[in-house]
């Protein structure tokens, strides 16, 4: 984080603000309205996911053109690909089923407890339960893989 320039994390904290905001304003840190767009009622969800996602596609096509280098950083703006595995497929699935038996999207819960939803602590507390097992699932294959290579030597 040092490194970092001095505007940094004002800036993050500006856009998790804005986030915030928005996801609030537009009634979708409500878990009721996710799930009613789960269940084919409600597509309001999908308004402000297109809206959000047309916004920030409209910022990465032309900060590079425009800016030519990151103003935070002075790193080159470049592509960052996740390839389309397995393991995205299979993560894919899981969070949607979670999704769906919850009604609680990840970035939404955290900006329901702004407007009072004190229950969502659990969904929450589950996300960060999930996550740290399958960090836990996923660190104890890698060394089994490690050991069975040495093992092959």
């Amino acid at each position: 984080m040092a490194d970092r320039h001095p505007l940094f994390v004002p800036l993050v904290l500006v856009g998790g603000l804005l986030f915030g905001f928005g996801l609030a304003y537009s009634h979708m840190a409500r878990p009721e309205v996710v799930l009613s767009f789960l269940e084919f009622e409600d597509f309001g969800l999908l308004f402000v996911m297109f809206g959000g996602a047309g916004v920030t596609g409209l910022a990465y096509l032309l900060a590079p053109r425009l800016l030519g280098r990151a103003p935070l950083t002075g790193n080159r703006f470049e592509r960052r690909l996740k390839s389309f595995d397995r393991n995205v497929v299979a993560g894919g699935a899981i969070f949607g089923v979670g999704w769906g038996l919850s009604g609680v999207c990840p970035g939404a819960a955290y900006a329901s407890l702004g407007v009072g939803n004190l229950t969502i602590l659990w969904a929450i507390g589950g996300m960060f339960l999930g996550a740290y097992l399958q960090g836990r699932w996923r660190s104890r294959a890698s060394t089994t893989a490690d050991a069975a290579a040495s093992g092959a030597d």
